[in-house]
């Protein structure tokens, strides 16, 4: 079982989270042998205790074989998903990127990453692109 990490930017991206958890958890036909970690901790993103955050995030990345970067508006300003980005490459996480949309700038701690990029936010292309890294 490969299992995959889901860096997004929880403000503006979550709805896309939440879609690709749910195809992996009701299409039978898609991500055979995958499973996703969504990213979420049980401390609050809010919170100001970031060294706790940090721990909860590695904690569920150290389980995790490759990461799954979502790419939306605003991820590359994410200062929580620049810190996966690195804290996944610390770890030799494989890493898939998927842009939400074509103009979606890519975070510059991805570049250097040898990331398999989905073309498209659809179920194909994710599982061909996680299968590929």
């Amino acid at each position: 079982m490969t299992k995959v990490f889901i860096s997004y930017d929880y403000d503006e991206d979550a709805n896309y989270k939440r879609l690709l958890t749910a195809w992996s958890k009701n299409e039978s036909d898609y991500f055979k042998g995958i499973s996703f970690d969504d990213g979420s901790t049980d401390i609050s993103i809010n919170s100001h205790d970031e060294a706790a955050i940090r721990r909860a995030i590695s904690r569920r990345l150290n389980t995790c074989d490759k990461i799954i970067v979502l790419i939306g508006k605003d991820t590359h300003k994410s200062k929580w998903c620049r810190w996966e980005i690195e804290k996944a490459a610390e770890l030799g996480l494989k890493f898939v990127a998927v842009k939400l949309e074509s103009s979606n700038t890519t975070p510059t701690e991805l570049y250097g990453k040898s990331a398999t990029w989905a073309h498209s936010f659809t179920k194909d292309s994710i599982e061909k692109a996680i299968n590929s890294a």
